[in-house]
């Protein structure tokens, strides 16, 4: 077994409604002049007033950021610093999918430690303390309320900066599965798989412990069961809640375990094309899991004895594979590269750049270039 070190510094407060409480938790950890960072969809759907009401109703004074978009890059972050700098902020409430924790995490390193975005890739590079921080997510996908990176685009290269310090905690993860049901179907069904992703990379990597294990599997258990439930009922509440538990277990995974192959083979398509992060994932993780299968076997069979899945065959990785491939195409994902228009000379030069990305060197079985580009090749 590999060793660890785990203190939990993030309070979970869970369940329908749970938003009213917002003002009394603010309260007690003394929140005053409040920063609210919540992208512009959140605006329009009238989560930001909910979270407002409780706020003004505590007299906790509000600023609030919206100038930020999906995949928030370093210019955007540091807007946000320059916004808030002169406005003597004490606190930050991040409202929103991964897009806004990551900002508010990121405007926090800047405002608390100073330098630039860049300055803190990697881990461990802020020296001073950080305002506190609530992260309330109304999505069930990245898991940032449960970790201490923020995943930062540098808005030159376009690639992802992964920004981590243990200061960047959430003091309180506040989930509420009502915030949710807004999401728009695409959106419900690309961050799921990225949840679900997280769940499978993570019990499988290097690094993983018995800590991490103990997430990984409860977060695989809810969200492969509930998954194509919210896309077809969406409105279920008790099913909202599972996916909104697992993506956190799956991201307090991600914390003590790490990701691999897929999320290193993702990056790039982002950044080169403009796909969306789940739908990348989607594409990809099939083609990961058959691929890790001469060293991962065992434990995706594990995996599939959890599922709901109707298997046929003795071969459980690809029986797990093919489980992941239903569930996308509940979703109406692609479940190609080809399909998703990326040319077939490309793959060269994707591989050289997924061979770089920090994941992939926790992936189980030993991830280069040469490794990269079969992926990528199976994906295709």
């Amino acid at each position: 077994m590999n060793s660890f070190d785990y203190q939990p510094q993030t309070r979970v407060v869970f369940g329908p409604g749970a938003i009213k409480r917002l003002g009394e938790l603010a309260r007690e950890l003394d929140f005053r002049k409040t920063l609210l960072v919540a992208d512009r969809g959140l605006v329009a759907s009238g989560h930001v007033a909910e979270a407002l009401t409780p706020l003004r109703e505590a007299g906790i004074e509000v600023v609030e950021f919206h100038d930020f978009d999906v995949n928030p890059d370093t210019e955007m972050i540091e807007a946000g610093r320059d916004f808030v700098a002169p406005l003597n902020i004490k606190a930050i409430i991040a409202l929103g999918g991964g897009s806004s924790l990551d900002c508010a995490k990121g405007i926090n390193l800047l405002l608390t430690n100073g330098g630039r975005m860049r300055d803190y890739h990697g881990y461990g590079k802020a020296t001073r303390p950080l305002l506190p921080m609530i992260g309330i997510p109304t999505t069930a996908g990245t898991g940032s309320e449960a970790q201490t990176y923020a995943l930062i685009s540098d808005a030159q290269t376009h690639v992802k900066l992964a920004c981590g310090d243990a200061r960047a905690v959430f003091r309180i993860a506040l989930l509420d599965p009502a915030l949710t049901v807004s999401q728009p179907p695409d959106i419900t069904a690309t961050s799921g798989f990225d949840a679900i992703a997280h769940a499978v990379e993570t019990f499988v990597t290097k690094s993983r412990n018995a800590l991490s294990d103990a997430f990984s599997r409860e977060a695989w258990r809810l969200l492969e069961a509930n998954y194509e439930r919210v896309l077809t009922q969406p409105n279920d509440l008790e099913a909202r809640g599972a996916m909104q538990l697992g993506a956190y277990f799956a991201g307090a995974a991600i914390e003590n375990s790490m990701l691999g192959a897929t999320h290193a083979c993702a990056n790039p398509l982002t950044a080169h094309y403009g796909t969306a992060h789940g739908a990348s994932i989607a594409m990809l993780l099939p083609s990961v899991v058959r691929w890790n299968a001469p060293v991962a076997a065992e434990r995706y069979a594990e995996l599939l004895r959890l599922s709901t899945a109707n298997t046929k065959g003795d071969d459980s990785t690809e029986n797990l594979a093919r489980r992941l491939e239903e569930l996308a195409a509940a979703g109406g994902l692609r479940q190609s590269l080809g399909e998703a228009g990326v040319p077939l000379s490309d793959l060269s030069m994707l591989a050289e750049e997924a061979a770089e990305q920090w994941t992939g060197q926790f992936n189980p079985r030993p991830f280069d270039l040469t490794g990269a580009l079969e992926v990528y090749q199976c994906a295709f």
